[in-house]
């Protein structure tokens, strides 16, 4: 298993890890499926920004992927970023997420983000505990935001804060 930069050639590896999230999880709030295409368009907006968009791979088939984009699209947002981790249900609980997360967070750090949010369905310990890790704390948590499955969802924001600096 090895974790590098995703191709286009990724694109379909990256849609059905996604789409199980969609059919079977509340980890994003989404009904519709998406195909390849869709996660190839997806990947190269991240990389013409400058950022990564990560897969763990195990041999030729893709069993995770990570990525960051901006928090919010105005400029007064620029050096905040909010990170996203799926892994196939296949290879959860082989370390893939933390490894992934830290390589985000690396990457974030070396183009001089100052913070990485985190935006997690609260029923989502898995994902709450290894942000946690990380060493992002929680924030603030938005009641009943979310809808899927029929029911209201509360959402978790966590942050860290990726370096020192008194200002932009």
């Amino acid at each position: 298993m090895i974790i590098r930069h995703a191709t286009a050639a990724d694109a379909a590896g990256i849609a059905a890890i996604y789409n199980d999230a969609v059919r079977h999880t509340t980890a994003v709030l989404v009904d519709t499926e998406v195909d390849a295409q869709n996660r190839a368009d997806w990947m190269a907006g991240r990389q013409a920004q400058g950022y990564p968009v990560l897969v763990a791979v195990d041999g030729a088939e893709v069993i995770a992927y990570a990525s960051y984009g901006d928090f919010r699209p105005s400029e007064g947002y620029r050096g905040t970023v909010e990170n996203s981790i799926y892994v196939a249900p296949a290879a959860r609980g082989q370390g893939l997420a933390p490894r992934l997360l830290g390589d985000l967070i690396a990457h974030a750090r070396a183009i001089g983000k100052h913070v990485m949010v985190a935006v997690i369905t609260a029923e989502n310990d898995i994902s709450i505990r290894l942000h946690a890790r990380a060493g992002f704390v929680g924030t603030a948590i938005l009641r009943e935001v979310g809808q899927k499955f029929g029911r209201w969802h509360d959402v978790a924001f966590m942050e860290l804060r990726l370096d020192d600096r008194p200002s932009p």
